[in-house]
C-alpha cells in the first residue's frame, strides 16, 4: 500500500499532479497498443505490397515500423517513470482498428488508404495526450507526444501525397 509520504515523492519525482497520474498513464497505454498495432500492420503490408510502387511503399513501411518499434520503448518506458506498469493489450491488438486484423490481401491502393487512417487517428490521440499531460502538469510526457504526433502527421502526409 502506498503511503501519503510515497505519493508525494513520487508526484515530487515525476512532477506530475499525482491524481492525473493514472489518466497520463492510462492514455499512454492506450497509445503504446496502437503503436503496436500499426506496427504489426505496417510489417504486414511492406511484406505483402505489390504493383507499380511496390518499392516506395515497401521502403516507407519499413521507416514507419522501424520507427514506430524504437517509439514503443519510449512510450512504455515514460509509463514506468510514472510508476505504472507498461503492457500492451492483446485485446487490443488483435481487435485492430474497427475490430478488423490488418489484410494482407488488400491492394497496394487500399494499403496506403489503411496506413493514412491509422496515421491519422494516432496522430489525433497524440495531440489529445499532450492537453491531458499538460493539465495534469507532465511537460514531459507532453513533449514525447508532441513529437510523436508530429512523427504521425509527417507519415500521413507521405501516405496521402501517395494515395491514389
Amino acid at each position: 500500500m502506498t503511503t501519503t509520504l510515497q505519493k508525494n515523492l513520487k508526484s515530487q519525482i515525476t512532477g506530475t499532479d499525482i491524481l492525473n497520474i493514472q489518466s497520463v498513464a492510462e492514455a499512454l497505454t492506450g497509445v503504446l497498443t496502437d503503436t503496436y498495432r500499426l506496427i504489426l500492420k505496417s510489417h504486414t503490408y511492406h511484406w505483402n505490397v505489390t504493383g507499380p510502387l511496390f518499392f516506395s511503399i515497401h521502403e516507407m513501411t519499413e521507416d514507419h515500423y522501424t520507427d514506430m518499434f524504437a517509439a514503443a520503448d519510449v512510450l512504455a518506458e515514460r509509463i514506468r517513470a510514472l510508476d505504472r506498469h507498461a503492457q500492451v493489450s492483446l485485446a487490443g491488438l488483435t481487435a485492430g482498428t474497427g475490430g478488423q486484423d490488418s489484410d494482407a490481401n488488400l491492394s497496394a491502393e487500399d494499403m496506403v488508404r489503411d496506413l493514412l487512417a491509422d496515421h491519422e487517428a494516432l496522430a489525433q490521440k497524440m495531440r489529445a495526450l499532450v492537453l491531458s499531460a499538460e493539465a495534469a502538469g507532465d511537460p514531459v510526457t507532453a513533449d514525447l507526444a508532441t513529437e510523436r504526433a508530429a512523427f504521425h502527421e509527417k507519415a500521413a502526409w507521405m501516405l496521402r501525397a501517395t494515395a491514389f
